[in-house]
């Protein structure tokens, strides 16, 4: 792919909505001006990514509908959802941060006063259409209006199951700020959202909200929600910063060893929210396995084992070729060997990460098949963990790294998505 070429205004008046837009105008420019955008496309750090299965259509698809595999990717029984989390929401955290997973790799984050909502989707299917695509394997804990105000919507990549149409135009009639990647800025302007409420930044880059501060950090992974994968708008993880807090949402992404990096430049944190599921090998590069996901926690966190990690990505929708409950057994099994805390809620579950407790009981055994030759073995712990603490003192936050752009405007992109949907 060596340029950008739009589509034709027949084309486009027949693209559904949910497709976005394309870049135009001072986005696509800041784009081409990116130093990771390259030959016409943004570039993983790493080296080459393969974003497509690895062996023929034909042969993921035989493993993909195998007769005998099929069921073992659904729960058996209905996923436990936690029944009170409007009322729990309802009282401030006790330590100024509280997280709630709310499925897949949405989660509500209080850190210090603010609240921040990362890849929100509440939508029935993470699909351009009402009719087709994945599911939901539960419902939302609760309704997206009984949330409360959120302070910051952020978005770490513009795939179907972390840009959620029907979600963005809900918030978009809302005062919430939205902090994306470079150029995905493009769809939330297609769907409503006001240009001044965005926040869209390159890897590296930052932005201030109110007392907390954002930073877009790298990933390997891909975009793409059109009839075209161009690769013209990027991912991220993100690091959010607070006054007493630091916490990681890493997106979508294979493992690599830029999570080193962004550790000694961020962390360590209070708490990592790690994508763990929707990993195969037809695509090694661009999702991790549960080992590779606690090697990430634990790279971030300086190679020890600091904070909690809680998994994501996995339990509400059926996207890879995986067991469905394999990714909770198999983070359980590493965060034991490990010796790094987990925290493992049932969706909608909110809980303290610098509290005295977190939910750590693998909640999904009550629901999933046990997996033929059973589950992992869990093995005892490689690494003691440390009894330092997890995060600076107080008043030791490093200063903001990156360039701070608080404004910037744009228009911006659109892309296919490939196998995988997540």
């Amino acid at each position: 792919m060596t340029g950008f070429r739009p589509l034709s205004s027949g084309l486009r008046a027949l693209q559904p909505a949910a497709f976005g837009a394309d870049p135009s105008g001072e986005r696509l420019a800041r784009i081409r001006r990116s130093p990771h955008f390259k030959d016409g496309v943004f570039q993983n750090p790493g080296g080459p990514t393969s974003i497509r299965p690895s062996a023929s259509m034909i042969q993921f698809a035989k493993v993909y509908f195998d007769k005998d595999e099929r069921p073992l990717r659904v729960p058996e029984g209905t996923v436990p959802v936690h029944p009170t989390a409007v009322a729990d929401l309802a009282k401030p955290p006790a330590t100024g941060l509280r997280l709630t997973w709310m499925g897949h790799s949405s989660v509500l984050a209080e850190i210090d006063g603010h609240r921040v909502l990362f890849d929100p989707v509440w939508g029935d299917r993470c699909s351009p259409f009402p009719f087709a695509g994945p599911k939901r394997l539960h419902p939302a804990p609760l309704p997206l209006a009984a949330l409360g105000p959120v302070d910051v919507v952020v978005i770490s990549h513009d795939h179907y199951d972390h840009l959620d149409l029907p979600t963005i135009r809900a918030l978009a009639g809302t005062d919430t700020v939205f902090a994306v990647p470079l150029g995905v800025g493009a769809h939330l302007e297609h769907w409503g959202v006001s240009p001044d409420r965005l926040r869209e930044l390159d890897w590296h880059e930052t932005a201030k909200v109110g007392g907390i501060t954002l930073t877009a950090t790298p990933a390997r992974h891909f975009c793409g929600r059109g009839l075209r994968n161009t690769q013209h708008t990027l991912w991220a993880s993100w690091v959010v910063a607070g006054d007493e807090h630091r916490i990681y949402h890493s997106g979508d992404t294979g493992y690599f060893e830029g999570f080193k990096e962004i550790g000694a430049e961020h962390g360590p944190f209070d708490a990592t929210m790690i994508q763990i599921g929707a990993y195969s090998d037809f695509w090694p590069d661009i999702h991790m396995t549960p080992e590779e996901g606690m090697r990430a926690h634990l790279d971030l966190q300086g190679g020890r084992p600091h904070g909690v990690m809680m998994p994501i990505h996995w339990a509400t929708f059926n996207l890879a070729t995986h067991p469905w409950a394999e990714p909770g057994e198999g983070t359980l099994a590493a965060g034991h060997a490990a010796g790094a805390p987990l925290a493992l809620p049932r969706p909608g579950e909110p809980f303290e990460p610098t509290g005295e407790t977190v939910p750590a009981e693998p909640w999904w055994r009550g629901v999933a098949r046990t997996p033929r030759g059973g589950r992992p073995a869990v093995t005892e712990p490689s690494i003691e963990p440390s009894a330092e603490p997890s995060v600076a003192p107080v008043g030791e936050v490093p200063a903001d790294t990156g360039r701070d752009i608080p404004g910037d405007r744009a228009e911006g992109s659109g892309a296919q998505e490939t196998v995988p949907a997540g």
